[in-house]
């Protein structure tokens, strides 16, 4: 086996680390505050921390910003959906340099929303900016994963083409 090759079996474990840590991380993050808010704020409460920035309590029964409001099974279906794709995806990739960054924020904030819609049958959303839909971590976290991952993808795209 040549150097290359074997740095691509080293890298794919790591990889798999990274992205499985990161994973957690959003996760517990996002589990957590929305913990503290479900136990800290009644359903529709809001405070405002800053002229820009309200804490709320909103249950969104959609997906992005209250999009597919009411989807219920088929939203989680789509999802999950996503979620192996997203997978199958990486494991065929993994030694991409980086490729495990967009992957764990990724996985971490839409299984944190799963997790909620599964277990509660909608999704707690507590940051609040002026003229925008209420959102929390895992929002925050998707959104990051599709930057980062057209950015490693744009990456990639380029070193191929040199």
């Amino acid at each position: 086996m040549g150097a290359a090759a074997a740095g691509t079996v080293r890298a794919r474990p790591t990889a798999w680390l990274r992205s499985g840590a990161l994973t957690a991380l959003v996760l517990g993050l996002d589990q957590g505050t929305k913990a503290l808010v479900r136990g800290s704020l009644a359903p529709g409460e809001e405070h405002e921390l800053l002229p820009f920035l309200s804490l709320v309590h909103v249950q969104n029964r959609g997906v992005a910003f209250g999009f597919l409001s009411g989807g219920g099974l088929p939203v989680t279906l789509i999802v999950g959906g996503a979620l192996l794709l997203l997978v199958g995806f990486f494991a065929r990739h993994a030694e991409r340099a980086l490729l495990w960054l967009p992957t764990g924020l990724l996985l971490g904030g839409a299984v944190g929303n799963l997790v909620d819609r599964l277990h509660q049958g909608h999704v707690t959303d507590f940051v609040k900016l002026p003229h925008w839909p209420a959102f929390n971590v895992a929002d925050i976290s998707i959104t990051a994963g599709v930057i980062a991952l057209v950015l490693v993808l744009e990456r990639h795209g380029r070193a191929a083409a040199d």
